[in-house]
């Protein structure tokens, strides 16, 4: 059997874990690159399976690098008086080069090399499958590449692209490997050219496989929007913004637009038992008895939470009976003037969250509060054990609105249509259009009433940190630099420090190859 070594930042020999239906099946890649492989359909299927299991096994990841550092988390200690996970240099933005909060590129080449495999198989080895088929495989992993590298780039700019899975035989050295970080402006356009691969690929096939667990067409064009209005109001290094991506945004949003809806009541858009809704265009699938999502970290311990009160002035130590859950303990937490910024009559308001509170001993007074995540919560199930098996949506129906009534705001036009459609679902029997609607404003107000509904609509869905970056103030500065976006916490970051909206790279990765350059700014 050959062996191949890949690279990652470092030279791995990595082991892929391949999904089919409910079991795992481990074996090492140079396997999966070998005869021993890619002999019929179903080990295809099988590997197409792992890759999206890789995809999800980054989950945590994806909360890192899209919301964790975006303002509305609290670092330090908890509520509950436990200290707070990735305090620094994540939450508190102290980056430096020795502090880089993340090492080997957040682990995402592990999950592009076995992209590159099976593309390449595909591409160049596999004769046996019907040419629909072998088109609609290729979508998904150009697809998949594609959300990859988004991932990377919006983190560190230029990064190395690799395309293929490199191959070391009887050769000593690692020099083959190594691998230059490209400009900002070429992996972008990397970026597009495999969003244009996937969507060709799929062509008319518009099949959403696992509950929408699967990757798909639409999923496609889900990206190809986010990544075309990124590109049309985000500078980074040599990569300018363009206009003209700002209408292949909307027009792309416009295909998918008509094909799902919002769900009327907000909790059922993450109900374990309605997975795969119509609101959801792309999920990272999560299952009792196949995998947990990690949300036991946003909630707590009872003994923690038996001296605590409730807004009514009750006490409780298992209100959200998490019994038999896992890991529950409160290291990650919102703040809490961000729950404070919801209407009561917001549904949002209680379906994303528990407050808590102590009581002075003297007055009374409720104080102190702090906040418990109940969103993601999974079901209690036959044994009366809570099982934290909630998808996680990557994409879905209300992100198709406020992506459109930013595109909406910044060709001068009516952002308020699309930001009451996410509004009157939110109030739900509670709406009352002279008391909830919002009426079109100026620009920046316009963009802070957007980001508001993003930030009460998406929590814990990875997309703050991100949000910030993209959105603009009046003067067309990053919201990342504004004061108005923190809930009186002060702007994210402030202009003296601008280079950290990338992210260092760290030394090990650094001196495991010679031809790698530090992100400006933290040389």
């Amino acid at each position: 059997m050959k062996k191949y070594k890949l690279k990652s930042g470092i030279i791995v020999l990595f082991l892929i874990m391949l999904m089919s239906c409910e079991t795992l099946d481990l074996a090492p890649l140079d396997y999966y690159g070998s005869e021993n492989f890619w002999k019929d359909q179903t080990q295809v299927e099988g590997y197409i399976l792992g890759v999206h299991k890789q995809l999800r096994d980054r989950d945590r990841t994806y909360w890192l690098l899209g919301e964790a550092r975006g303002g509305l988390q609290k670092h330090g200690t908890s509520s509950t008086s436990v200290s707070l996970d990735y305090s620094s240099p994540i939450k508190d933005k102290d980056f430096s080069k020795d502090k880089t909060g993340l090492s080997n590129w957040g682990g995402f080449y592990d999950l592009v090399l076995n992209i590159n495999m099976g593309i390449f198989q595909l591409e160049n080895k596999i004769d046996f499958l019907k040419e629909d088929d072998k088109k609609f495989y290729l979508g998904q992993l150009y697809g998949i590449r594609a959300f990859t590298y988004f991932y990377l780039y919006r983190t560190y700019g230029g990064v190395p692209i690799i395309t293929e899975p490199k191959v070391l035989q009887g050769v000593n050295s690692a020099e083959p490997l190594y691998t230059e970080r490209s400009t900002p402006k070429q992996v972008l356009d990397f970026i597009k050219n495999e969003l244009e691969k996937s969507e060709s690929s799929f062509g008319s096939n518009l099949t959403i496989k696992n509950n929408k667990g699967a990757w798909s067409k639409y999923a496609t064009l889900m990206l190809k929007a986010e990544v075309y209005l990124w590109s049309a109001k985000v500078i980074t290094d040599d990569q300018s913004t363009s206009e003209d991506d700002l209408s292949i945004a909307e027009n792309v949003l416009q295909q998918v637009k008509g094909n799902f809806e919002l769900l009327p009541n907000f909790t059922d858009v993450f109900n374990y038992n309605k997975k795969g809704n119509n609101e959801i265009i792309f999920a990272l699938r999560f299952k009792e008895n196949e995998a947990i999502n990690w949300v036991g970290y946003f909630t707590y311990q009872t003994g923690l939470m038996a001296s605590k009160y409730f807004i009514d002035g009750t006490q409780n130590a298992d209100p959200l009976r998490l019994k038999g859950s896992g890991v529950n303990i409160l290291r990650n937490e919102y703040i809490f003037p961000f729950f404070q910024s919801f209407d009561d009559e917001d549904t949002r308001k209680r379906a994303t969250f528990l407050d808590i509170y102590d009581k002075d001993a003297v007055t009374g007074e409720l104080i102190n509060g702090g906040l418990i995540l109940r969103k993601f919560l999974g079901i209690i199930n036959s044994d009366g054990d809570r099982v934290l098996a909630d998808d996680i949506p990557v994409y879905r129906y209300a992100d198709v609105l406020l992506m459109l009534a930013e595109i909406e705001n910044k060709k001068g036009g009516d952002a308020a249509q699309y930001i009451n459609m996410i509004r009157e679902r939110a109030y739900g029997e509670n709406y009352d259009p002279s008391l909830h609607a919002y009426v079109n404003a100026d620009f920046e107000t316009n963009e802070l009433a957007i980001l508001a509904e993003r930030d009460k609509e998406f929590v814990w869905e990875c997309k703050r940190w991100f949000d910030v970056r993209r959105m603009q103030d009046g003067a067309g500065n990053p919201l990342v630099f504004s004061d108005k976006t923190t809930y009186g916490h002060g702007a994210v970051l402030s202009t003296g420090e601008a280079h950290k909206v990338l992210w260092p790279v760290d030394v090990n990765t650094l001196n495991m190859d010679p031809k790698l350059k530090q992100t400006p700014g933290y040389e």
